[in-house]
């Protein structure tokens, strides 16, 4: 049902809208963006609704629940105060589209940048601690069984086995991996999780929260790996200085949180589930080459995502290198490989994808709706090989160097580990993604500037 036409889709969802008391579906549009789930909005009469949609029935196989499960976690936490659509409806065998379920749309955009310029983001902040707060009232129990609870060592045991897949070759996660084993915390008392509660994923008007979405990823767990997931650099977008979320302060995060939960917040453990889900990220980047290579999905952003390993890497180096002695963490002298000049004899490889990139920009607006943002993916995409052909030695990668991290062998006290780490950091980044905000603020931290380096 992957490659269902809108016939096809309409069809089915006049059963499902038929069984759930709604008039006959029209103006079927698929939303942009879905790297997993499909996102398509519809029309019954003057109300409009979204359907949520696995792409294959085959996808959902390894998910430790179905979208049946999903639903009932979204009507659950509306009934505990959450902002999140009403679901109206699941998709059944005999509707014939696969698996997911129909809800409300909901007012608002999830647009990071334009959520992030709103005027009044202090406001939307305490709308959005006070929401995960509600999430986090929802205890073991009061949802169906299969609906897991994290055990956290076997967390780290599953993204070590996924980082050997993955060829266990890059030294930065290899160093993550380890300071998990060596500080993971005690289990808490569990608490429903959202699992991915960040820009994105939220839906604001106005200066104001009007839904949350995306709830594949829920479990039972420990409350700070919510709160840290949302404050990741990669999350927060333009806005690197607003460390919670793009929006605001940890501080005024953390009191309106604190407020309306009746929790304290352990910032020893809020820093290991930030270090712990940017493993968790980069690893879930890495793996999406995978998964396009197997021909599972040959989606065009699973091959970009994979590059936006570096975004990760680079950020976790920043927190690990918190650990290191003084004296390792000095600024080094650092310059991006120059372009060479190559203006004579045939066309370059770099010079060939420009010329596609370029071709592909002038039909930009010939094309619409998801097309339109796979086009803009296609350019990235392009870049990315442009870049990587001209510049991209190999630091990035090396299966001695994270064997021995791995093996506590190394660790951030060795002296030149964390300058080689950096540089590698600084490379790989600057080909997969020279506009990462992060990249300004570790050039700032950790190079010298070219003119105090003569």
């Amino acid at each position: 049902m992957g490659d269902a036409s809108k016939d096809t889709l309409i069809e089915g969802l006049a059963r499902v809208c038929s069984r759930a008391g709604l008039t006959e579906p029209s103006d079927l549009t698929r939303l942009t963006g879905g790297a997993t789930m499909e996102s398509w909005r519809f029309m019954c009469g003057d109300r409009a609704f979204i359907l949520r949609r696995a792409p294959t029935l085959e996808f959902m196989a390894n998910r430790p629940f179905g979208h049946d499960v999903e639903a009932e976690v979204i009507r659950k936490a509306v009934a505990a105060g959450v902002t999140a659509p009403r679901v109206v409806a699941e998709l059944e065998p005999e509707d014939g589209i696969g698996s997911g379920f129909v809800m409300e749309a909901l007012p608002g955009t999830p647009n990071p940048k334009e959520i992030l310029e709103f005027e009044d983001t202090d406001a939307l902040l305490k709308d959005v601690a006070r929401d995960l707060a509600r999430i986090h009232s929802v205890k073991p129990g009061d949802l169906p069984d299969a609906v897991p609870v994290m055990d956290y060592r076997q967390a780290i045991a599953d993204l070590k086995a996924q980082f050997e897949e993955a060829g266990g070759d890059r030294p930065i996660i290899a160093l993550g991996l380890k300071w998990m084993e060596d500080n993971c915390p005690d289990p808490c008392e569990p608490v429903l999780i959202h699992g991915d509660y960040r820009m994105g994923n939220l839906l604001c008007e106005a200066g104001e929260l009007t839904g949350v979405l995306d709830w594949e990823l829920a479990h039972f767990g420990d409350p700070h790996e919510d709160l840290a997931f949302g404050c990741m650099a990669v999350w927060r977008f333009h806005r690197y200085d607003r460390p919670a979320l793009g929006l605001g302060s940890l501080e005024d995060y953390f009191a309106t949180y604190e407020a309306e939960s009746g929790r304290t917040v352990d910032l020893g453990r809020f820093r290991y589930w930030l270090i712990h889900r940017t493993v968790w990220w980069a690893l879930g980047c890495l793996g999406m080459a995978r998964i396009w290579r197997s021909g599972e999905d040959r989606m065009l952003e699973r091959v970009v995502i994979s590059r936006r390993t570096s975004e990760q890497e680079l950020d976790l180096l920043m927190l690990l290198e918190e650990d290191a002695p003084e004296e390792c963490k000095a600024k080094q002298k650092w310059w991006p490989i120059s372009s060479p000049d190559r203006t004579n004899g045939d066309a370059t490889v770099s010079e060939i994808l420009t010329a596609i990139s370029e071709w592909l920009g002038t039909i930009k607006d010939q094309v619409k709706g998801h097309d339109r943002f796979q086009l803009a993916v296609a350019r990235n995409a392009l870049g990315i090989a442009m870049r990587d052909e001209e510049f991209l030695p190999d630091l990035h990668v090396d299966k001695r160097r994270a064997d021995a991290i791995m093996a506590g062998e190394l660790t951030v006290a060795e002296r030149g580990l964390v300058g080689h780490l950096r540089r590698a950091a600084l490379e790989k980044l600057s080909v997969d993604s020279p506009k990462y905000p992060a990249l300004a603020v570790a050039l700032e931290k950790w190079v010298i500037p070219e003119e105090e380096a003569e």
